[in-house]
C-alpha cells in the first residue's frame, strides 16, 4: 500500500526529536546539549540543514530545557517532547504547520551532508511517500542465541548483500508520517519502521558515512576530531 504524495512544491519541515537523555554517552547533560567544539550538538545539527530547502525547523526537547533550546536556537520552533521518541515526533508533527513534506532527523547526526537532505526531499517529491538514506553494511553479521552460563553461540551468518544501515533524515509526505504515528502505542527505533508496520512502502537513497550517529563516548570523540580539523 502506498500514500499519494503531496504536490511537488510542498513546503518542507525538519523535525528534530532531541528529548532523550543519551545516557550511553556518559555526559552530565542530555546528548543534544553536549558541547561539540564550541557549539552544542543540537546547534550544529540545525546549522547543517541546507538553506536551499527553505525548510522550517521544529526541535523537540525535554520540558525543562525548552527555554535553554530557545535561547540557543532563536530561529526555530522549540516544543516539549514526551516519554518516548514517538511521542516527541508526534509533538513535532503538531508544530510543523502546513508543511507537506516532513523530515525526521536525529539530533545526534550533526555532520549529515546537505546532499543527503536534498536527495531525500527530491525522492519524496518524485512520488515516494517514505524515503530513508542508507549505506551498505560492511561488517560480517552473525545471528546468535544466548547460552545459559556461557558465551553466546552463533546460529548463522547473515547475508549482508541485502542489508542496509539506515540513517536520517527520513522523509515522508505529511499523510504518510501521520498514518505511521496514528497508533499512540506504536514504538520503533525509527519512523520508517512505523511506516512499514502500517503498510507504507519505504524507499532508499544513498546515505553518507558522515551521517554517523553519536551514541557512545567513542562516537563523540570521532565527531569532535572531524569538526576540529
Amino acid at each position: 500500500m502506498t500514500t499519494t504524495p503531496e504536490r511537488s512544491g510542498a513546503n518542507v519541515c525538519v523535525i528534530i526529536p532531541a528529548a532523550g537523555s543519551g545516557t550511553r554517552l556518559g555526559e552530565p547533560v542530555p546528548k543534544a546539549f553536549v558541547d561539540l567544539c564550541g557549539r552544542t550538538i543540537i546547534e550544529r545539527c540545525v546549522d547543517n540543514i541546507p538553506a536551499s530547502l527553505g525548510a522550517s525547523v521544529v526541535v523537540v526537547v525535554p520540558v525543562d530545557l525548552v527555554d535553554r533550546a530557545r535561547t540557543l536556537l532563536p530561529d526555530v520552533i522549540v516544543v516539549a517532547g514526551g516519554a518516548h521518541r514517538s511521542d516527541s515526533v508526534r509533538a513535532g508533527i503538531s508544530a510543523a504547520g502546513d508543511a507537506g513534506i516532513l523530515l525526521v532527523h536525529d539530533a545526534a547526526r550533526p555532520l549529515t551532508p546537505a546532499r543527503v537532505f536534498t536527495d531525500v526531499v527530491d525522492a519524496v517529491r518524485s512520488g515516494h511517500p517514505a524515503v530513508v538514506p542508507a549505506i551498505p553494511v560492511v561488517d560480517t553479521l552473525k545471528q546468535v542465541v544466548a547460552v545459559p552460563g556461557g558465551l553466546e553461540r552463533v546460529t548463522r551468518t547473515v547475508d549482508r548483500d541485502e542489508l542496509r544501515a539506515v540513517q536520517t533524515p527520513q522523509g515522508f509526505t505529511r499523510e504518510a508520517l501521520r498514518r505511521a504515528h496514528e497508533d499512540a502505542s506504536g514504538l520503533a527505533t525509527d519512523d520508517a519502521g512505523l511506516a512499514e508496520r502500517c503498510g507504507i512502502d519505504v524507499h532508499l537513497v544513498p546515505g553518507d558515512p558522515l551521517a554517523m550517529k553519536i551514541t557512545t563516548p567513542w562516537d563523540l570523540r570521532i565527531v569532535r576530531d572531524v569538526v576540529g580539523r
